[in-house]
């Protein structure tokens, strides 16, 4: 699995894989459902900006 966009920019190439990899290998998916509080509060205009 390759690194995320500007991971690379934090640590070497190799070690930015092996750190995605490892992490996602422990990961677990989690589905939520219902609206996002932080898209709410991004369009409310309270200190965040939504992205376009």
């Amino acid at each position: 699995m390759p690194a995320p966009d500007g991971f690379d920019t934090i640590m070497p190439k190799t070690l930015a894989g092996a750190s995605t990899d490892r992490l996602m290998h422990h990961a677990h998916l989690v589905t939520t459902t219902g609206d996002s509080h932080r898209l709410a509060e991004a369009l409310a205009g309270k200190g965040v900006v939504p992205l376009n």
